[in-house]
């Protein structure tokens, strides 16, 4: 009897249809939707914790500067020649577990002069200083080269220092803030109450500024007024030099609320615009020129951060701060100062 074989049936393969391809990559796309923002505030989240730990360090450095010298540091000296311009932030270097940077500074120099011009004290990276979230980076490509700092000390409301007269060894009077030039200040000084003063807040790198003018005086300024002073000299090194304790380097002021988004006369930028966003500084702590010389210094120096709405600041207690940039201008200024005498509620 003839056996036919058996008929195989037709092999099937496996594998996806178009459409099957196209919906996977579609939830595939939306579930990367979904899960980016969650991932990019969480990275926020750590950097911002990073930054108010920078700020904590920088206030207990204080107190343990006051503990040891019995006085506050003075944001700068203008009668103690050259050697009097260096920082708070070089001066508070051993209480930050910086000793060895502190060591290869020679204080009663220049930072620009020998050795701190050789030693690379001045493009030293220091990590207590810089914000996680800062964009610019760690140094100017300038000769020497320079670590630019994201938290700077509290200078005032707007009049930073008096001189006496226009010769630098006069000395002369600091503004109402928490440190000035030629200043001494202890605890007693703090009237208003150390929880209701700032001590040190964030300020953004490489800031655009014009200034040395003279122009401006004791009215407390607005907008209009500051974007009007158009005779300065204009500079995009604003908040370079971590070692200068003039304002414009390592302060900032409580003239306007945190990220103000503050105009001035654009004149060194390649932009069409007649104002960039700035700061102003009518005369420089030191100034020399005859502008300058012998007249009061005014500075409207904004603190400014990358966390999106607010700033974070330490107070003068140690305390560190999230401050909405929505903050009251009058409460702001009021926690500028460290014997205002003002009356302040929550913020």
């Amino acid at each position: 009897m003839k056996r036919f074989p058996l008929r195989q049936p037709a092999s099937r393969r496996a594998g996806f249809t178009l459409i099957e391809l196209l919906v996977v990559i579609a939830i595939i796309a939306i579930l990367i939707a979904l899960l980016l923002p969650a991932v990019q505030q969480a990275r926020e989240a750590a950097r911002r914790i990073q930054c108010k730990n920078n700020l904590k360090q920088i206030g207990l450095a204080v107190q343990n500067y006051l503990d040891s010298h019995s006085v506050l540091p003075p944001s700068y000296c203008t009668g103690a020649a050259k050697g009097g311009t260096w920082s708070i932030h070089a001066r508070i270097l051993p209480f930050l577990d910086q000793a060895n940077a502190f060591n290869h500074a020679d204080l009663n120099v220049g930072y620009s002069d020998p050795p701190n011009s050789t030693s690379g004290i001045t493009a030293q990276f220091l990590p207590a200083y810089r914000c996680p979230s800062e964009v610019n980076g760690a140094n100017s490509v300038s000769t020497p080269s320079y670590f630019p700092p994201n938290y700077a000390f509290n200078a005032g409301t707007w009049k930073v220092f008096t001189p006496l007269s226009a010769n630098l060894a006069d000395g002369g009077t600091p503004g109402d803030g928490a440190f000035g030039p030629n200043a001494r200040f202890t605890m007693a000084n703090f009237t208003d109450g150390t929880s209701n003063t700032l001590c040190f807040s964030e300020v953004k790198t490489y800031t655009n500024q014009i200034g040395n003018d003279a122009a401006a005086t004791d009215t407390l300024p607005n907008l209009a007024m500051i974007a009007g002073f158009t005779s300065g000299t204009f500079s995009t090194n604003g908040h370079r030099e971590w070692v200068d304790g003039k304002i414009h380097e390592t302060g900032f002021t409580t003239a306007f609320t945190p990220n103000a988004r503050v105009q001035i006369a654009n004149k060194g930028t390649t932009s069409s615009a007649p104002t960039v966003e700035g700061d102003y500084i009518s005369c420089k702590e030191r100034g020399t020129s005859a502008t300058c010389a012998g007249r009061p210094t005014y500075a409207a120096v904004t603190s400014r951060s990358y966390h999106v709405g607010v700033v974070l600041s330490v107070l003068m207690d140690g305390s560190v701060r999230t401050i909405s940039e929505n903050i009251d201008l009058n409460v702001w200024r009021a926690l500028g100062t460290r014997s205002g005498g003002e009356v302040i509620g929550d913020f």
